[in-house]
């Protein structure tokens, strides 16, 4: 090889290597979103060295259990694949799969497309335009001047999706779980199908005008909390602090804007997978590991920063660890204690508004 190709001597040849993380990592993530003025790009490298060599060990399995195809058979397989992250190639196609949203698109050819063509509702287009340039200001894919701009297909999903579920219309809080869906799928239709699925199925009346779901959840965690993390119980009973002050935001954003990106998507194959327990783990996760900070609060105004703080830093950045955690740190949790508890809590709720 010549010496002046391979730069190995030529004194006309430099090569600009960044001194500083900063300068290596670009200010904006893969998926769009500006990095913040306090973003610590050292331990982000650090963090991904690895991770990228998770990454690929996980797409080469994927790659080879799903063989070409867009189905996926739900088996402790396939569940233990999801829990240990689906590669981004692949995250439109399982989330489809693992949710029923493929077999629903299937079932309707183009019911999409006539909802968008159908006659709109024109409150409901007044109020969806309203928080169009309020979703994800600092996404760069989402800005007007940006080539596709996401803002249209965020649009013409959260319309159709106002049209097909008159019950919930269009709620706040929606816009950003559409805005995350088109930016994994790229895709308006199967954004729609999975935000279906997400709404009707896996969190059912989180967004109805009485959000009864929201509530009622919210109260779960709560008694979840009670019999797990008994001490940040009785320190929320001591301050008076209701637990939609502290949590709402999680429930309703599924975690975004609260935890990094990456680990967002983590949770969101699980959530996909497994359905609304995951919610459920990622809650208790965060105050179970964090108990001894939350208990240093001292009055209402604390308990609510720390709840803040608890989702920031080395333990949600690390999504990879961040999963496992999950899994373990909160110990049993299955669906029909979740039911029980949501059936007892619904019944308070209900009493207590009537």
């Amino acid at each position: 090889m010549d010496k002046k190709a391979n730069g190995t001597s030529s004194p006309q040849l430099r090569i600009n290597i960044p001194s500083t993380a900063k300068e290596r990592v670009p200010s904006v993530d893969p998926y769009g979103f500006e990095r913040s003025d306090d973003f610590d790009y050292e331990s982000y490298e650090e963090f991904m060295s690895e991770y990228l060599a998770v990454l690929t060990r996980r797409s080469i399995k994927w790659s080879k259990l799903l063989q070409g195809k867009n189905r996926v058979e739900k088996n402790l397989k396939v569940k233990r694949y999801v829990r240990k992250g689906v590669p981004n190639e692949h995250r439109a196609l399982i989330w489809m799969a693992a949710s029923g949203a493929q077999q629903q698109l299937e079932k309707n050819p183009g019911y999409y497309h006539s909802l968008l063509e159908a006659q709109h509702d024109s409150k409901l287009v007044e109020t969806i335009r309203t928080d169009l340039h309020r979703t994800f200001p600092d996404n760069v894919q989402f800005r007007k001047t940006a080539d596709p701009c996401l803002q249209k297909a965020l649009y013409n999903v959260l319309v159709a999706y106002g049209h097909h579920n008159k019950a919930v219309g269009y709620c706040q809080g929606m816009n950003f779980i559409a805005g995350y869906l088109i930016i994994i799928t790229k895709d308006e239709e199967k954004s729609f199908w999975l935000m279906d699925a997400l709404l009707g199925k896996i969190l059912p009346d989180y967004y109805t005008a009485a959000m009864l779901g929201l509530k009622t959840d919210q109260e779960v965690l709560g008694e979840l909390v009670k019999a797990k993390v008994p001490a940040v119980w009785q320190a929320m009973v001591e301050h008076n602090v209701m637990w939609t002050l502290v949590v709402s935001r999680w429930f309703i954003c599924l975690f975004i804007d609260i935890l990094p990106v990456e680990t967002v998507l983590r949770i969101w194959d699980c959530l996909f997978y497994e359905g609304s327990k995951i919610v459920f783990r990622v809650a208790l996760t965060l105050i179970r590991h964090n108990q001894a900070v939350i208990l240093e609060a001292r009055n209402l105004p604390d308990i609510c920063d720390r709840f803040k703080q608890i989702t920031k830093g080395p333990f949600v950045e690390d999504c990879h660890t961040f999963m496992q955690k999950i899994f373990t740190e909160p110990g049993r949790l299955s669906m029909a204690t979740i039911d029980k508890l949501r059936e007892t809590c619904r019944a308070r709720i209900v009493a207590e508004e009537s």
